[in-house]
């Protein structure tokens, strides 16, 4: 790993207390959707972004959300938590993608295109590991982040942009600049934050699923194919979709779950304009 991103995780600040907050009320079993939304209302950012996540065509709640207190209603603690989390994230983080040749807006609409399609997906076949593999696939390629920083810091941006651009597996260019992938680093940053064991070496292993212990293989495999079918350089492109039902077909998945995801959220996608 590069110097300057050892040096950009170690230099990254703390968490805001708002986060901490929603950290602790997600950990106290009693609890309630009221006292979360309490927290959140503190914080006009994770506000705005919260509902325009929940308004967003990926999650089709039929109606305008107008309120902190129906978002959380409708998506639940879990996946409030993940979204205000991936919003400090980015919020904390120097968010320039260019090196990947996107925006920083079209980089957290992938994220979350990313979240919708494993809670989708992940629910038809075991709701506790979808809400795990949820916060997963929201912050998985926060790594990037970091990545795109060091490659405009080394002056690399064209070279790295031309490869990334026609590449199918971006973990190989990045390991090549880099000498890590976006995944490991990921795991690195939400080590330096003390998140749980378990959650970061999902991440970390989500390039290299059989490198990983038996107990977590799944849910890492599970973040593999997610981010082929929906990777940042040919989001849900059919030579995407195509890699990534070949790698859950070859895991055991049944395709034609995946493939009516797929349709769904192109669908939803396509009743709005591309950004």
């Amino acid at each position: 790993m590069k110097n300057s991103i050892v040096d950009s995780i170690k230099s990254l600040p703390p968490l805001s207390k708002t986060i901490l907050d929603i950290n602790k009320v997600y950990s106290n079993e009693e609890a309630s959707i009221q006292d979360l939304a309490k927290v959140i209302e503190h914080d006009p950012m994770i506000v705005a972004n919260l509902l325009k996540v929940a308004n967003s065509p990926l999650y089709s709640f039929g109606r305008e959300i107008r309120n902190v207190a129906q978002a959380v209603s409708l998506f639940g603690m879990g996946m409030t938590r993940t979204i205000a989390l991936g919003n400090a994230v980015r919020k904390l983080l120097n968010v320039d993608m260019q090196p990947y040749g996107i925006s920083s807006d079209k980089f957290a609409n992938i994220s979350s295109m990313q979240a919708a399609f494993i809670q989708k997906w992940y629910k038809q076949i075991d709701k506790e590991k979808a809400d795990k593999l949820f916060l997963c696939a929201f912050l998985q390629e926060t790594g990037k982040i970091l990545i795109a920083s060091a490659i405009i810091e080394d002056d690399e941006t064209i070279s790295f942009k031309s490869e990334i651009q026609n590449s199918n597996n971006l973990a190989i260019v990045e390991k090549v600049y880099m000498g890590v992938t976006a995944s490991e680093i990921t795991a690195e940053v939400f080590e330096h934050w003390g998140f749980e064991k378990e959650f970061i070496q999902m991440i970390k292993f989500a390039d290299n699923p059989e490198e990983t212990s038996d107990e977590l293989k799944e849910y890492s495999r599970a973040l593999n194919i997610v981010k082929t079918i929906i990777p940042v350089n040919q989001p849900l492109s059919e030579r995407s979709i195509n890699f990534g039902l070949k790698l859950a077909e070859d895991a055991g998945y049944k395709i034609s779950i995946l493939q009516n995801v797929i349709e769904e959220l192109t669908h939803s996608l396509s009743q709005t304009p591309e950004d």
